[in-house]
């Protein structure tokens, strides 16, 4: 009778068979959603100005309304923007979010999109509210930002983009590639003209670096990766 090698068995081969095409199949929830976004900011741009403000505003992550309550913000940010996607940065976003969505899955790139978009924008929110307490009291208790439009997909871009650095399989650019865009992030938060904006790209990538880690780890080198 022959034997089944316990590493090609029927048992085991077909999880792999299919880890392997879910990693290499061809994304769709990543054009789907930029190609809905873009719709939707040609959609919004036909609008006559103070009702498109209007809509942006309902749907910012600002200190007015998390502070108010509309945690919904925290998602729906996410499938705004202000203004139609330039071609580079949309190609950009496509690119990153599909090449996650291939390496990952849908579930997982997607997980990381949102946490990165989400927890960049408490961060900032905490931030902002932080600042907002260290006023003097007879000061403006309301500034610019409080009713900022604060929308689109830049924060879970970041994170991605983060994410994608640190499971690079080669240890040597996996360092080089963390550390050179976390320098990128770093150097507008540290002028004297930033906005909480940057800020919070510095925080999506950070926590994108660090899931990128803790995805790593997990598969013991790297999230589809081999170990480098």
């Amino acid at each position: 009778m022959p034997t089944i090698n316990a590493g090609t068995g029927p048992g085991r081969s077909r999880p792999e068979i299919l880890t392997r095409l879910r990693r290499t199949a061809v994304p769709w929830a990543t054009p789907l959603y930029v190609g809905g976004i873009q719709l939707g900011a040609y959609a919004a741009a036909r609008l006559p100005g103070p009702r498109r403000t209007e809509l942006l505003r309902a749907h910012s992550t600002n200190v007015a309304n998390l502070r108010a309550g509309r945690w919904r913000t925290l998602v729906t940010s996410a499938a705004f923007v202000e203004h139609p996607l330039p071609l580079p940065y949309g190609a950009a976003l496509l690119a990153a979010l599909g090449t996650a969505e291939a390496r990952w899955g849908t579930g997982r790139a997607a997980g990381v999109f949102l946490a990165g978009h989400i927890g960049a924008s408490l961060l900032v929110y905490g931030g902002l509210r932080a600042r907002e307490h260290g006023r003097p009291v007879h000061g403006p208790t309301e500034d610019a930002t409080t009713q900022a439009l604060d929308v689109g997909a830049s924060y879970g871009f970041n994170a991605t983009v983060g994410a994608l650095a640190a499971t690079v399989p080669h240890r040597g650019i996996r360092a080089a590639a963390t550390g050179g865009l976390l320098a990128l992030a770093t150097a507008p938060v540290l002028r004297r003209g930033r906005t909480f904006t940057d800020a919070g790209h510095l925080a999506a990538l950070a926590l994108g670096v660090a899931m990128g880690a803790g995805m790593r780890r997990a598969t013991g080198g790297g999230a589809g990766t081999k170990r480098g």
